[in-house]
């Protein structure tokens, strides 16, 4: 498992994106990819799967 912070995110339209601790890069999350409901700001934990347009964040829950 990865470890990042939510950079952003925005409800309304169900993406946004997650800095990547390990490597400070940016990954693509869509809200199909949440199990925990996640805002700007939060320490998550997530997987990283290829998608259609490059790397997506999926599991993606809050951080203990």
């Amino acid at each position: 498992m990865k470890t990042g912070k939510v950079k952003f995110y925005n409800s309304e339209k169900g993406f946004g994106f997650i800095k990547d601790n390990e490597t400070q890069k940016d990954v693509f999350v869509h809200r199909t990819g949440l199990i925990d409901s996640i805002n700007e700001n939060d320490d998550v934990t997530f997987s990283v799967k290829e998608g259609q347009k490059g790397p997506n964040a999926v599991d993606v829950r809050l951080a203990e």
